[in-house]
C-alpha cells in the first residue's frame, strides 16, 4: 500500500535528485557550472521536487514556456535533511509560514499519463536567505533530463507507455525521520 504522504526520489547513499525546469537561459549555464550561476536569481524562493511525473506534470512535459529545459540536480542528503527539518507546510499559521526559510507542500502525485493519483508528492520551497546556499553547497551534480522527457513524452503520445516506463528515474520511498514526517503531515 503507498503512503498517502511520501518523500519519493531517486537517491544514494550521499545524494537525493530533485527537478527543476527552467529556460535554456538559465539551464545552459548551470549545466555548464555543474551548479546554478547567473542568470539564476538568487533573490526568490525555489521550488525543487524530487516527484520526476509531477514537474512532468506541471512543465506540460518540458512544453511550457520558460520551462523547456528538465534538470535532475542531484543535491547533498545532509542538505536535504536539513531542508525538511526546517520546513514549514503550506497549510501553516499565515505567520509561522512568512517567517518559515522553507516552505513544504504536498500536491497529487501524478501517473505517466498524467492523471492525479490518490497519494501526495512533497515539493520544497527553498527560501531567499537559503537560495544561494542551494545553488553554490548543497548541488553535487547537474544532468539535462530534456532529451529524456522528450523521449517518454513521445512514447507515452504514442500510446507506448509500456516502453517509457523503463526510461523513468528509480523512485523510492525516501526514510525521513519520525519527527521531521509528524511535523510534515506525514503520519
Amino acid at each position: 500500500m503507498t503512503e498517502q504522504r511520501a518523500v519519493r526520489a531517486d537517491f544514494d547513499s550521499a545524494s537525493i535528485v530533485v527537478y527543476q525546469a527552467y529556460s535554456a537561459s538559465i539551464a545552459e549555464p548551470a549545466l555548464a557550472a555543474q551548479r546554478f550561476v547567473a542568470p539564476f536569481s538568487f533573490g526568490r524562493m525555489t521550488w525543487i521536487k524530487p516527484s520526476f511525473l509531477w514537474l512532468m506534470h506541471r512543465s506540460n512535459w518540458a512544453r511550457k514556456p520558460g520551462q523547456e529545459r528538465i534538470l535532475a540536480v542531484r543535491i547533498s542528503r545532509h542538505a536535504w535533511d536539513g531542508v525538511l527539518a526546517r520546513a514549514v507546510p503550506t497549510t501553516s499559521d499565515p505567520d509561522r509560514l512568512a517567517a518559515a526559510e522553507v516552505h513544504v507542500q504536498w500536491d497529487p502525485e501524478r501517473s505517466l499519463r498524467g492523471a492525479a493519483l490518490n497519494h501526495y508528492s512533497i515539493q520544497i520551497g527553498v527560501g531567499r536567505t537559503l537560495v544561494r546556499e542551494f545553488a553554490e553547497e548543497w548541488v553535487v551534480g547537474i544532468t539535462d533530463m530534456t532529451p529524456t522527457v522528450r523521449r517518454v513524452a513521445d512514447l507515452v503520445r504514442g500510446g507506448r507507455a509500456a516502453q517509457a516506463r523503463p526510461l523513468m528515474p528509480p523512485e523510492r520511498d525516501y526514510p525521513v525521520p519520525k519527527a521531521t514526517a509528524r511535523r510534515l503531515g506525514m503520519d
